[in-house]
């Protein structure tokens, strides 16, 4: 009896001297995130094959441009950062980004995430800052190759520009940025609906369609337009000062910055407040 009686007070001092299991730390996070990222095997394939179709639209725009003929000097920043490319680009960034998120709740790896990392807030800031090194990388090359592509093409006709020439910084920075803006848009939207097919619709339709509803006619309506991503992407490309007679009203170049900063920070803002007041 008193074998048995004191075996458990001897495994519970030998519990209680064991040290505690030290709290996963954000670094920690960050690796198991990008972990999962790379070990998805159609995720190198996406980004090649989105970079490659970015870079491709720039040079069909290119040669459509060289044949009609460009003047020399100029810098016509929708030759070296196409609509269609750039369409896109938003489009399986969003996509992508939310499916970083909602892939986990599909599979139900999330609970386990949550059960290993009781922080959810820091798991969901993780999963963006993953997301947004991977996608401002894609964004930087996708943008540097459809411009040193387009100035390629356009050289043979005496109308290419370097990189250093005054009009290219800007829609360089918003085309290689527009990227990691829509990933993590769509992360964020991933946590907050958590739905793949929800996720992916809704991201579309504000990324893409929900712009095209509304127009720069009348004050109202601009308004609404020029806080949406691709319309500020759009007049960031643009090199040509507005018309001040046009009857159309044009968003301010920082607020367009405003829109690029604004739709990520809310978008993981209100996923990282909702992840932590809601049952997985």
């Amino acid at each position: 009896m008193t074998t048995l009686a004191s075996a458990p007070a001897t495994d519970a001092t030998a519990q209680a001297a064991s040290p505690a299991e030290p709290p996963a730390r954000f670094r920690d996070l960050i690796a198991s995130e990008w972990i999962k990222t790379r070990s998805l095997r159609s995720t190198p394939w996406v980004l090649a094959f989105t970079t490659l179709f970015v870079i491709g639209s720039a040079a069909v725009a290119s040669l459509s441009d060289k044949a009609a003929g460009s003047e020399p000097g100029s810098f016509l920043a929708y030759d070296s950062f196409s609509s269609p490319g750039c369409m896109t680009l938003i489009l399986v960034a969003g996509t992508m980004g939310a499916l970083a998120v909602v892939s986990e709740y599909g599979s139900g790896l999330i609970r386990t995430t949550f059960a290993a990392v009781p922080d959810r807030g820091a798991v969901v800031l993780a999963k963006a800052v993953v997301t947004a090194v991977l996608w401002t990388a894609v964004g930087t090359v996708a943008a540097l190759g459809s411009f040193f592509v387009s100035q390629a093409v356009l050289n043979g006709h005496d109308a290419a520009v370097p990189l250093t020439h005054p009009d290219v910084f800007r829609p360089l920075v918003a085309s290689a940025l527009l990227a990691p803006v829509c990933a993590l848009t769509g992360l964020g939207l991933g946590v907050l609906l958590r739905h793949a097919a929800g996720t992916v619709l809704t991201a579309v339709f504000a990324l893409l369609m929900l712009p095209t509803m509304f127009s720069e006619s009348n004050r109202w309506s601009a308004d609404i337009k020029h806080t949406m991503v691709s319309a500020a992407w759009t007049r960031l490309v643009q090199t040509w000062e507005p018309d001040p007679d046009s009857l159309g009203y044009s968003a301010t170049l920082p607020g367009c910055w405003i829109v690029f900063a604004l739709w990520p920070l809310i978008a993981v803002a209100l996923a990282v407040a909702v992840v932590r007041n809601r049952d997985v």
